[in-house]
C-alpha cells in the first residue's frame, strides 16, 4: 500500500511527517498495567492494554500532527510560527482556521454559538487508484481536548491540494499549549468496491464451532490473540 505525501519545497525540513500510528502510541497505554483489581471480580483482571482490537485499532493507520505549538488560553488560540517563504501564493501558513457556527447548524455537534477549529494541511496526500482516505479522531485518544470530525476523501483524485481537518473543541477549561506533533487525525485507506451483505442461519457445524470457540475464550485468556489475530507488517 503506497501512499506518497507532498509539501511545498520551503517546508520539507520543516513539517513533522506523518507517521504509522504504531510508532506513536500514548504515553498512558504503554504506562497502564497489563491487570488491575476488580472489586466485583474480587481478583486482578486484564485492562484494555490486553486487548487486541482495542490496541490494534490505535496502531491502525497513520497520524497527521499539529505542525507547531498552539497556546490555547480563555478560549483564544495562538501560534508564534515563523514560516519561511513559501513557493506557493495559496499555500495555508496558519496551523489553524475556523469553520463559523453556521456550517453546524441542525448537526447535533456541539454549541450552536461554537465555531469549529479547522486543522489546515501542509501535505496532499496521494493513494493508489481505487482507494479513499478515511480521516477522524485519533482513535481512543479522548485526552485529547478536542475531537476531529469523521471525513472520508476520495485521495486517489484529489491529490494536488491539502485535505483539512474540522474539529469541535471539546475542553472548555483547558488552559496550555498544544504540542508540536500531536495527533490531529488519524487515516486509513479504504478500497472503494461495492458491499454485499449476506444473511443466513447457523450450520450444524458453524454451530458447533461456534459453542467450541466461545467455550475457549471464556476459559482461558489470549485466546483471540494466540490463535486469530493476524501478525502486522513491518514498517515499510
Amino acid at each position: 500500500m503506497n501512499i506518497v505525501f507532498r509539501c511545498d519545497p520551503a517546508l520539507i525540513d520543516v513539517l513533522p511527517r506523518p507517521l504509522p500510528a504504531r510508532d506513536a502510541l500514548p504515553d498512558w497505554l504503554r504506562a497502564m498495567p497489563p491487570r488491575a483489581y476488580s472489586d466485583l471480580h474480587g481478583r486482578p483482571v486484564r485492562t484494555v492494554k490486553q486487548c487486541p482490537p482495542f490496541v490494534d485499532a490505535m496502531a491502525h493507520g497513520f497520524l497527521v500532527l499539529l505542525p507547531c505549538d498552539v497556546r490555547v488560553q480563555a478560549g483564544c488560540f495562538s501560534w508564534d510560527w515563523a514560516l519561511p517563504p513559501l513557493t506557493l501564493e495559496h499555500h495555508p501558513r496558519s496551523p489553524l482556521s475556523f469553520h463559523v457556527p453556521a456550517q453546524l447548524q441542525g448537526a447535533p455537534l456541539g454549541s450552536p454559538q461554537a465555531s469549529a477549529l479547522k486543522f489546515n494541511s501542509f501535505w496532499t496526500i496521494e493513494l493508489e487508484p481505487g482507494c479513499a482516505l478515511f480521516a477522524m479522531h485519533p482513535v481512543n485518544r479522548h485526552e485529547l481536548p478536542f475531537r476531529t470530525l469523521s471525513g472520508l476523501v476520495d485521495a486517489d483524485r484529489f491529490v494536488d491540494a491539502g485535505i483539512n481537518f474540522p474539529a469541535l473543541w471539546a475542553d472548555p477549561d483547558f488552559d496550555g499549549v498544544l504540542a508540536r506533533g500531536t495527533p490531529v487525525a488519524q487515516c486509513f485507506v479504504v478500497r472503494r468496491e461495492p458491499m454485499v451483505l449476506g444473511f443466513e442461519p447457523f450450520s450444524h457445524e458453524q454451530a458447533r464451532r461456534y459453542e467450541a470457540t466461545v467455550a475457549q475464550v471464556l476459559a482461558e485468556p489470549g485466546v483471540y490473540r494466540k490463535r486469530f489475530r493476524v501478525k502486522r507488517p513491518a514498517r515499510g
